[in-house]
């Protein structure tokens, strides 16, 4: 008993030193334990991959093969750890022959893929940037509607990353993110994706999966980082001199649209089984004898625009993929008044746009452009965890 009367008398004569001494081994002893989590998260992952890497394939049929765009730079320059320790090792053990392709420099990802091969699954390891290099290259290309059967992967290892809640489960475990997210390519589940084509008048169009933001609220949220000195209160700095300073926040433009048309109907994701022979012959034969009629050639109607003189605050044009699950239409979202159009939407242009626009939460200059909305021109990978999350959301 003396000797615990001894060493409380001791730490509340070093009090400070105690109080050191705590908030060192607290913070050793969380890290440590998040190291042991992040270890038995890996150790899962890679004991489901080992089950598909063990599965037999026919002697005809040959290993399937990823091409990996991966962005070093990402998450602060963290990226290529993060891959390296947590969805490679997946890949590995599940048998899948991975060609890493990384990124020197902004812009390098949309060279990549024009010149890139004819690959099983197109995997893109990084944030908003790198996402939307890749299928802006992807689109770009000639052949583009062959290779845009591709099913793509996306790993989240970005600072933002908008499409990963679409696509996983999202927690506050980055480990936990980036296994979940390989794990569903291994699954091979996916869910088709609206694209956005967005063009201006002079230069290649640029694709986005998300949308396109301009106005008040965009130019406060670019420059909150800004303030990082006064800590939680920064953005309630930003907003307040941006106020201040560009008083009235009201912004001015035009808008010329196309009336809504019917979404095209879904394709068959399995193809039909050919007929046998004898019917193929008596289809040719009754085709010969009794051809059928020719259509008329169908005259084409001028396009009818619409335009609308607009002031608000912010302005987006967005498809619908925060729930990809849900036959829905997309919809473009004005302040606080919400248009709900048919999928053939396309605004026209925007003019009078002054200083920046995010699209996907990258910056660009403001200019004209034409939107084009693309419905379900890619197919993405989905965890079936969060497909049954969207559909209990839509229930």
């Amino acid at each position: 008993m003396a000797r615990v009367v001894k060493v409380f008398r001791t730490l509340r004569n070093h009090w400070k030193k105690s109080t050191f001494a705590v908030c060192v081994l607290s913070y050793g002893g969380y890290w440590l334990y998040g190291k042991h989590c992040d270890n038995v998260l890996r150790r899962e992952a890679c004991l489901l991959a080992r089950e598909y890497g063990q599965q037999q394939i026919a002697p005809q049929e040959r290993l399937r093969k990823a091409t990996v765009i991966l962005n070093p730079a990402a998450c602060s320059g963290k990226a290529n750890n993060l891959f390296e320790k947590n969805a490679a090792p997946i890949l590995h053990l599940a048998g899948v022959q991975i060609t890493v392709v990384k990124t020197d420099y902004e812009g390098q990802a949309k060279k990549m893929m024009e010149v890139m091969e004819e690959t099983d699954m197109l995997v893109v390891a990084g944030g908003d940037g790198t996402l939307q290099e890749v299928i802006t290259g992807l689109l770009r290309r000639p052949d583009q509607d062959t290779f845009s059967n591709t099913p793509i992967g996306f790993i989240p290892l970005g600072s933002h990353n908008s499409l990963s809640p679409s696509l996983h489960l999202i927690s506050d475990n980055k480990v936990k993110d980036i296994t979940s997210a390989t794990l569903s390519i291994l699954k091979g589940e996916t869910v088709p994706l609206d694209v956005l084509q967005i063009k201006g008048e002079k230069e290649q169009p640029v694709f986005a999966l998300m949308g396109l933001r301009w106005g008040a609220f965009r130019d406060v949220a670019s420059k909150i980082s800004k303030y990082w000195y006064l800590g939680p209160l920064k953005t309630n700095a930003a907003h307040w001199f941006t106020t201040l300073r560009e008083w009235p926040l009201v912004r001015d433009v035009s808008v010329s649209y196309l009336a809504p048309t019917l979404r095209p109907p879904d394709l068959p994701l399995v193809k039909a089984p050919r007929p046998n022979l004898l019917h193929r012959i008596i289809r040719r034969l009754k085709n010969y004898w009794n051809p059928p009629a020719e259509e008329p050639p169908k005259v084409e109607e001028p396009e009818k625009w619409e335009e609308q003189q607009l002031s608000t605050l912010e302005f987006f044009i967005q498809t619908h993929n925060k729930n990809p699950v849900e036959r829905s239409v997309c919809f473009l979202k004005i302040s606080v008044q919400v248009f709900v159009l048919a999928f053939n939407f396309v605004p026209r242009s925007l003019q009078g746009a002054t200083g920046f626009y995010n699209i996907d939460n990258e910056e660009y200059e403001a200019m004209p452009v034409e939107v084009r909305l693309l419905p379900r021109k890619l197919r993405f990978f989905i965890s079936a965890e969060r497909r049954e999350q969207l559909l209990s959301q839509i229930q």
